[in-house]
């Protein structure tokens, strides 16, 4: 009979062990420490946008593309993909076509950028965009700004002489045709599919019908 007991005591010292055990390892860890939240670094960035200086502070994650949006109210630079693939962001920036989305606005401190609002206004349009107008080179308007800020963008390099793939020779100056400026634009994506009355304004005002 003692025996017996001793079982059933060692039985109940094993099960009120484990539980034990059990309890300590569910229960909720001590509280730790409370530490104090971690702030965004920040910088001062000093831009000018169509050829007004602007300083900002921003969190340094913020790209060139919100810094426009978001804290200059310079709505006319769309945010499409998001990833560089669409090119509804495309600003110029130091006489160079970006995807703005890109690129982070602390990189361009002391830079230059040129946005559709900066190319013309409603009383004294640029001549694309006239061109996009007369011929319809639009159709929902959402790629329209990026499109032309890339288009005025690629007629400067064709005047400077940069070569693209389809250019027949790298030595010879390259001329705006249908076909270079499909190449050169290649980047601009129109979802209403009016890639055809685009071209026909750029080339307009690129002057070569070739």
């Amino acid at each position: 009979m003692q025996r017996g007991t001793e079982i059933a005591l060692s039985r109940r010292v094993l099960l009120v062990g484990t539980g034990a055990s059990m309890a300590v390892t569910a229960a909720p860890p001590a509280r730790a420490q409370a530490s104090a939240p971690v702030e965004p670094a920040r910088s001062n960035v000093a831009i000018t946008v169509n050829g007004n200086r602007h300083d900002l502070e921003l969190d340094t994650r913020t790209t060139l593309l919100d810094a426009l949006r978001e804290h200059l109210h310079l709505t006319g630079t769309k945010k499409g993909c998001d990833h560089g693939q669409c090119g509804a962001c495309t600003v110029i920036v130091e006489g160079r076509r970006i995807n703005s989305c890109l690129t982070l606005a602390v990189m361009h401190q002391g830079d230059s950028v040129l946005t559709i609002e900066g190319l013309g206004t409603p009383g004294n349009l640029h001549p694309l965009q006239a061109a996009f107008i007369e011929h319809d080179g639009y159709q929902c308007g959402y790629c329209t700004p990026g499109q032309i800020c890339s288009a005025v963008a690629v007629l400067d390099e064709i005047k400077a002489g940069i070569p693209s793939h389809v250019s027949t020779e790298l030595t010879a100056q390259p001329e705006a045709t249908p076909a270079e400026i499909r190449e050169r634009m290649s980047g601009n994506i129109c979802r209403c599919g009016a890639y055809a009355n685009i071209v026909e304004a750029i080339t307009e005002i690129g002057g070569s019908k070739a």
